[in-house]
C-alpha cells in the first residue's frame, strides 16, 4: 500500500472486507461485508465520482475553472466535493427535502453550493432536484451536470475497482453479492465483473416499498401505481436510470422503512458498524432471502456508507418514535 498519497482522492478505494458475526449467527454460510465508509468521503460513492469526473475531463465535457452540478441524496455529493476541491471547480448540489440535514451541513462544509428541492413531486417537475440540476446546467457556461443516473461512468468505476477488489478479498470463494439499488452502478458495475469470472455468482439488488425496481425486473412493466414516498434514503427509485443493468440482477429484494432502519441499529449493536440507513436494508434483505443460503457459500453484502450521516434520524430515539419505528 502506498505510504503517502498526493491528496485525498489516492484514499479512495481498497476498502476491508469484514466479517458479520453475532448479527449473522442465524444464517448459514459465511457472511462479509464490503465497507465502504473507509472512504475518504465515507461512501462507496467516492469511486464514481472521482471516476465520472475525470472522464468528463478527459471527453472535454468540463473545462479548468468550471462549474459540477449535480442531482445527489448526499453522498456523491461529498465525492464530488473531494474531486473539485482537488481539482479547482466549483459544486453545485440539488438534492430533495428528505434527506437527513447533516447531508447538507457536511456539503456545504467542503464549499458546495446547495439547493433543497421538494421531494413529492414528479421527477419531470420543474421543481424536482434532476430538473433543477439540468436547468442549472443549461444557465451555467463552463459548466457539466454529472447525472449519476445515466451517466455510464458510474458503473464503469465499480466494474474496474469495487468489484475486482471483492473477487481478490475473497479469493474467488464468493457465491452472492448483496447490495442495495439507487442508481445501480454499484450493482451493475460489480456484478458484471463477477460474473464475468464465474457466471454462478448470484447478484441481489435490494429495494424498497415505493420504488419500482423489483415489479419491473419480473414484468417489464413500469408500473407507476408502485410509486410512492417513502423514508429510506439512498435505495429505490422512481425513473429507470440508465446505470441499472437488469441483465446481471438475478433477483430483487423489497425492505421496508422500519426494518432497515432498526437492521442499521443492530449493526451498530451487535458488531461495531456504524453505518448508514439502506446498509441495514441491505442486511434485512440478505436475512430475507436466508432460506436461499447453504452453509458453503460465501456472501458479501456491501455497506455503502457511514452513520454520522443519520445521526438526527436513525440514530436519534425520538425521530424514530416520530416515524412509529419504536
Amino acid at each position: 500500500m502506498k505510504k503517502v498519497f498526493d491528496n485525498i482522492l489516492g484514499a479512495i478505494g481498497n476498502t476491508p472486507m469484514i466479517k458479520l458475526n453475532r448479527i449473522a449467527e442465524d444464517l448459514p454460510g459465511t457472511i462479509l461485508a464490503k465497507v465502504e465508509y473507509f472512504n475518504p468521503g465515507n461512501s462507496v460513492k467516492d469511486r464514481m465520482a472521482l471516476k465520472m469526473v475525470e472522464d468528463a475531463e478527459q471527453e472535454g465535457k468540463i473545462k479548468p475553472g468550471g462549474t459540477i452540478i449535480e442531482c445527489t441524496s448526499g453522498n456523491t455529493g461529498m465525492g464530488l466535493a473531494l474531486a473539485c476541491i482537488v481539482k479547482g471547480y466549483k459544486l453545485i448540489c440539488t438534492s430533495s427535502d428528505k434527506q437527513s440535514k447533516e447531508k447538507f451541513d457536511v456539503l456545504r462544509a467542503v464549499g458546495a453550493e446547495v439547493h433543497v428541492c421538494p421531494t413529492n413531486v414528479a421527477p419531470d417537475h420543474p421543481d424536482s432536484y434532476y430538473s433543477v440540476a439540468e436547468r442549472l446546467s443549461k444557465e451555467i457556461p463552463n459548466s457539466f451536470w454529472v447525472n449519476q443516473y445515466d451517466n455510464l461512468s458510474n458503473r464503469k468505476a465499480h466494474y474496474e475497482t469495487t468489484g475486482p477488489e471483492i473477487w481478490e478479498q475473497t479469493e474467488g470463494k464468493i457465491t452472492h453479492f448483496v447490495v442495495g439499488v439507487g442508481t445501480g452502478g454499484t450493482i451493475s458495475g460489480v456484478g458484471k465483473y463477477l460474473k464475468e469470472q464465474n457466471p454462478n455468482i448470484k447478484i441481489w439488488g435490494i429495494d424498497t416499498y415505493g420504488s419500482v425496481f423489483k415489479k419491473y425486473h419480473e414484468t417489464g412493466e413500469f408500473d407507476e401505481n408502485e410509486i410512492h414516498s417513502y423514508i429510506t434514503e439512498g435505495i429505490g427509485e422512481d425513473i429507470l436510470p440508465k446505470n441499472v443493468d437488469f441483465g446481471v440482477i438475478d433477483h430483487f429484494e423489497k425492505v421496508t422503512d422500519k426494518d432497515g432502519a432498526l437492521v442499521a441499529r443492530e449493526l451498530a449493536e451487535k458488531e461495531g458498524l456504524f453505518l448508514g440507513y439502506s446498509c441495514g436494508s441491505a442486511f434485512q434483505g440478505l436475512r430475507q432471502l436466508k432460506d436461499e443460503l447453504s452453509p458453503e457459500d460465501v456472501v458479501v453484502v456491501l455497506f455503502h456508507d457511514h452513520g454520522s450521516r443519520y445521526v438526527g434520524k436513525v440514530y436519534n430515539d425520538e425521530w424514530m418514535k416520530s416515524v412509529g419505528f419504536m
